[in-house]
């Protein structure tokens, strides 16, 4: 999975025009380091998962296995960081009463930035695995544009085709993407309901994107009436909630800078949540040991029936908050020289901000997309069957392998591509 900083160029905090604004806002200009130890999370859960899952000990009974099984909210993290980190220039937009991103600017972006490592990754998995579809231009398309999970008579089993089964989740992805535009077309235009006023400007974000969250749990309902369909668990609707964490707190982060009065409560509430990153840790902590219970359904992909789907999107969306809350709301590291790295909710942020933390959330598109294509080559190396095996013998060997193609794949495609982002759509930026 992937997400981006902010879609427009980076400023620095420090050039906002008003001076008598408090210190500690949020940080919502340039590149917010800790969201890459983020990125590295979500990508080595995922990573935990799908080894366990193959090796068949996270479907074992225990508490070991129910803790791998419940690496898959790794994939909730992700649509979070999406959320905040895309919508942002939007939000911003919708709040000032200004033109947002250009769309197509923002699209080729998008392009760029998911699809030439992803094919790199698809081509090889299709030519490893699905010979025999090779010559079927639909199985290419679908496969190349990211929409296999729209089709209802698949050539494949499981999640995807084989090697790309994780890529369901990169799928929703790429359908928020192409959405969000429109998304954000309907939320500013609520936001003008609130006239020159920034609070009820700002309420009225919030409640269009509390409405997401509630567009997911309805979508829930024909995925298990009047019959189940299992293949609306894998398409964007029933994951807005999580997007909607990320994209609540882009305006929350927004509007505390346009608060007025000396210290309203918006700007309380960052403070008190990056300060609390303790607690929130805590609490996620909770929240992914409920989830490891048969509370939350099987271990495997898909729930049996509407309440336990309801219950695992419900600590799906807790989780996400409870992680990315504290490091989003965080202020920029140079407007509080001499602040404290271990106490007082710091802890987090300094364990994030970790150079080795930074390089894995750099490299963490590539560990998503390349981890099944070296699972599988692995074990059909040493001829092991599917659900059997050892984890920590299968994982060490896996995870070097994948950090060493997703070190690679950073460098040689994804860095040279984001030369290409000005190229199309650039605006300049506006206070």
């Amino acid at each position: 999975m992937v997400t981006a900083p902010s879609e427009l160029p980076p400023r620095s905090p420090g050039d906002d025009p008003d001076p008598a604004r408090p210190p500690g806002l949020p940080q919502v200009r340039g590149h917010q380091e800790p969201l890459d130890g983020i990125r590295a999370l979500a990508a080595l859960l995922v990573l935990v998962f799908h080894v366990g899952m193959e090796t068949g000990d996270a479907l074992e009974p225990g508490v070991f296995g129910a803790l791998l099984a419940a690496g898959e909210f790794g994939v909730p993290l992700f649509f979070a960081l999406s959320g905040l980190l895309l919508y942002r220039p939007w939000a911003r937009a919708a709040l000032d009463g200004t033109a947002g991103p250009r769309v197509l600017g923002y699209l080729w972006r998008r392009g760029l930035r998911v699809l030439p490592a992803y094919w790199i990754v698809a081509g090889t998995a299709l030519l490893l695995w699905s010979r025999e579809h090779l010559d079927s231009a639909r199985a290419w398309v679908e496969v190349l544009t990211l929409t296999f999970i729209y089709n209802l008579d698949p050539w494949w089993n499981g999640t995807g085709p084989h090697g790309l089964g994780q890529m369901w989740s990169l799928c929703v992805e790429v359908s928020f993407y192409l959405l969000l535009p429109l998304l954000a077309l309907v939320l500013a235009w609520l936001a003008a309901r609130g006239g020159d006023d920034v609070n009820r400007r700002a309420r009225w974000l919030l409640a269009g994107i509390l409405a997401l969250g509630v567009v997911a749990v309805l979508a829930l309902i024909p995925q298990f009436y009047p019959e189940p369909r299992p293949y609306l668990h894998s398409w964007l609707p029933r994951s807005l909630g999580m997007f909607a964490v990320g994209m609540a707190l882009a305006v929350v982060t927004e509007w505390a800078w346009r608060e007025p009065g000396a210290d309203g409560p918006v700007r309380r509430l960052c403070r008190t949540l990056s300060h609390s990153a303790t607690l929130c840790g805590a609490l996620a902590l909770i929240v992914y040991l409920l989830a490891a219970t048969p509370a939350a359904g099987p271990r495997f992909f898909g729930v049996e029936g509407l309440w336990v789907a309801l219950f695992s999107m419900v600590m799906s969306t807790l989780f996400a908050f409870f992680i990315v809350a504290p490091i989003a709301l965080l202020p920029p590291r140079h407007t509080a020289p001499g602040a404290p790295r271990w106490t007082n909710g710091a802890w987090l942020g300094t364990v994030l901000r970790h150079p080795v933390s930074r390089y894995l959330g750099r490299i963490s598109y590539g560990i998503f997309l390349w981890q099944f294509v070296v699972l599988y080559l692995w074990r059909e190396f040493t001829e092991q069957e599917v659900f059997t095996g050892t984890f920590l013998f299968d994982l060490a060997p896996v995870a070097i392998g994948t950090l060493l193609l997703a070190a690679a794949t950073h460098h040689w495609v994804e860095t040279p591509c984001r030369r290409w982002y000005g190229t199309v759509g650039a605006r300049p930026d506006r206070a």
